[in-house]
């Protein structure tokens, strides 16, 4: 049963990139942004993302709480349809603003490799294009889809136009970031999903099973953590932030520096979410 159902989601979803591609980059993001508003919401429960939205930002007047949800949904319909045009935000040096620079230039100068961390802000997709065109050797740690018919395409795509070496998670995937590290790669990934094993570290202060992958690299190799953020600013038009690294200090206890670093950098994706709350993915289902 699951088959035909990912089945006919491939058909659906290649039936819709394929429109994307022919009206162009524009027409396919403001589209996309329509599409999203009107049909997002059937496949999530608005009662689950108005929860989320309680938990991370409290109690919120109706007008405001139906702006964010609209502008989530309608971010996340544009991500959808810009992914045929990767090639176009790849090829131009004027739709991602990029702040931190210096930091990059720190990082390039730099002998050891850094761990950037961000979430699904956004059109998280651009951040590893964008640092790979800055000059950052790169590699990205990925969850594979679900859609078994889907995911080769999302790879393939990934590999083309976002970074050329992409690792699924998991034991083998974890190994296979150590050996990119010892050669000299930096490492990409997002830390704002729920994951099934891992500690439960607050997030809006509500207590979230939450990866503390990053951490123990940080804190065995004693590498840098990078935060960085991406905001869609108008239409297909981004600005992208690339935070103040830091590095974690270790002390006898390793647990509880490893939880420390964690929570560290969950209150981190907070206050990028706080600032713009329409730019984050509430639908999923963070806190079960």
């Amino acid at each position: 049963m699951k088959t035909i159902k990912y089945f006919f989601e491939f058909l659906t979803i290649i039936s819709l990139l394929s429109i994307f591609k022919i009206i162009g980059l524009e027409n396919a993001s403001s589209l996309g942004g329509l599409l999203g508003r009107y049909i997002g919401p059937v496949f999530r429960s608005k009662n689950l993302v108005k929860k989320n939205l309680e938990i991370g930002l409290g109690k919120l007047n109706q007008e405001n709480q139906e702006k964010i949800i609209s502008e989530m949904w309608s971010n996340i319909g544009r991500s959808f349809a810009e992914y045929v045009h990767l090639n176009k935000f790849k090829n131009s040096f004027n739709r991602t603003k990029i702040n931190g620079l210096n930091y990059v230039n720190e990082i390039k100068n730099s002998s050891k490799p850094v761990i950037f961390y961000t979430g699904h802000f956004s059109n998280f997709e651009l951040i590893p294009m964008e640092l790979n065109k800055l000059g950052i050797k790169l590699a990205i740690l990925f969850r594979p889809l679900n859609n078994f018919f889907l995911d080769p395409l999302l790879e393939h795509l990934r590999k083309k136009y976002t970074c050329p070496i992409i690792i699924p998670k998991g034991k083998t995937g974890a190994r296979e970031v150590v050996n990119k590290l010892n050669d000299g790669y930096s490492i990409a990934l997002t830390v704002d999903q729920r994951i099934s094993e891992g500690p439960r570290i607050s997030f809006f202060g509500k207590p979230a099973h939450t990866t503390t992958f990053p951490a123990q690299l940080a804190l065995k190799y004693n590498y840098k953590l990078v935060p960085v953020s991406i905001e869609r600013k108008n239409d297909a038009n981004f600005e992208m932030t690339i935070h103040a690294p830091y590095e974690i200090k270790a002390t006898d206890n390793n647990e509880e520096d490893k939880k420390e670093a964690t929570l560290k950098i969950n209150q981190t994706i907070e206050k990028i979410i706080s600032n713009n709350p329409t730019q984050w993915l509430w639908s999923h289902n963070r806190w079960k």
